[in-house]
């Protein structure tokens, strides 16, 4: 008999010492609300308008009036090409515009055949064509304001067409293109307004528009494109500069959670929160999307309003861990234990178990 009981009493003991710990930690509940959903874009400038000094014919670099750094004015000339070719159309043109003028007046009395007159236009029109031409791969003139930002030659050389003799950007006028997810192409409208913010620049805002969408969707990266054209009168920016900025596509409604209840996975980008499934921890993968002060966006099938996400300990929790919920205010219970108020540093625990009180006696004994 007493075998037995000691028996018992050792498995009593093996018992107790396998109980299930709960976990001490907080919860909120998982919420809706509307916000301003935006769309966040980096990319690089560019000017607005570039121009490439690129002869159709190779030659002489004759004269070049321009060096980088160097502003130039609509009309100026940048280039000048070896004028052979130019001197010999010209010449040329000339000669056939006097031939026209004597073959006009034969034709009008009657003393050249109408097929003599054709064949004397025809060179007349290819001589003019090659004058144009040839006058146009002879002298370059800046087509708009801006600035020399690249030179690849050096007066006399032959230009060979493997590079641009001279590049031209426009500055006072700045262009960009974002990429922004197809799911909110049909939110995207022309016109629409934008800040450009420059790392270079922290505190300012410049405005900028969407001037073009692009029509199609790009089907590796599932994005669009669109065209933004940055006013740069103060010259501050310039092509090239890495910028970012935020598009405005409207109001959604939106699950969000304590952006401290989402944790990452080490070693990877996973993110996961632990939900109360009736006292036990469910841990579930979520995607992250804009964060709202204190508050995260998340997205996954079993996240849903009004369910209770961990906000605290949850770190040492695992998947199906039992759970102790604690209760009554983090903030005010962490000012105490500050100011010295409070002597435990966890906060405290509805607990209904019965205790037997512990009682002094003061009797005294005879």
């Amino acid at each position: 008999m007493m075998a037995l009981a000691a028996m018992s009493c050792g498995n009593n003991e093996n018992t107790a010492t396998v109980e299930e710990k709960a976990e001490k930690v907080r919860e909120e509940q998982v919420l809706r609300q509307e916000i301003e959903r935006e769309v966040d874009c980096t990319s690089i400038l560019e000017g607005y308008e570039t121009m490439n000094v690129s002869p159709s014919l190779t030659g002489i670099i004759e004269k070049r009036y321009k060096d980088v750094g160097d502003r130039v004015s609509q009309g100026e000339m940048l280039v000048r090409m070896d004028q052979t070719q130019y001197k010999q159309a010209k010449l040329a043109f000339a000669n056939l515009t006097t031939e026209m003028k004597r073959m006009d007046a034969l034709l009008a009395g009657g003393n050249v055949t109408q097929q003599s007159y054709d064949a004397t236009k025809l060179q007349y029109d290819q001589a003019k064509e090659t004058l144009e031409f040839t006058e146009t791969n002879t002298f370059f003139k800046a087509t708009f304001p801006g600035v020399v930002s690249a030179r690849n030659y050096e007066n006399g050389e032959l230009y060979s067409g493997a590079q641009p003799i001279l590049t031209v950007v426009q500055l006072n006028m700045l262009k960009t293109i974002i990429n922004i997810p197809e799911a909110y192409f049909p939110k995207i409208k022309q016109g629409m307004k934008l800040d450009i913010i420059s790392d270079i620049y922290p505190d300012q805002k410049f405005p900028a528009t969407i001037e073009t969408i692009y029509p199609t969707i790009d089907a590796s990266t599932h994005t669009f494109q669109c065209k933004v054209k940055i006013p740069n009168g103060s010259m501050k920016l310039r092509p090239g500069m890495y910028i970012h900025t935020t598009v405005n596509v409207g109001k959604e409604k939106v699950l969000v959670v304590p952006y401290q209840s989402v944790l990452k996975l080490t070693g990877s980008n996973e993110r996961y929160l632990f939900l109360d499934n009736n006292g036990r921890a469910q841990r579930v993968t979520v995607e992250m999307g804009q964060r709202y002060n204190k508050y995260v966006e998340v997205t996954a099938e079993e996240v849903a309003e009004g369910k209770l996400v961990i906000t605290q300990g949850q770190a040492r929790l695992t998947d199906g861990a039992k759970l102790q919920i604690l209760t009554g205010n983090y903030e005010e219970e962490a000012a105490a234990r500050s100011a010295g108020l409070a002597e435990d540093t966890v906060p405290s625990v509805v607990d209904t178990t019965v205790v037997a009180p512990v009682v002094t006696d003061t009797t005294k004994k005879k």
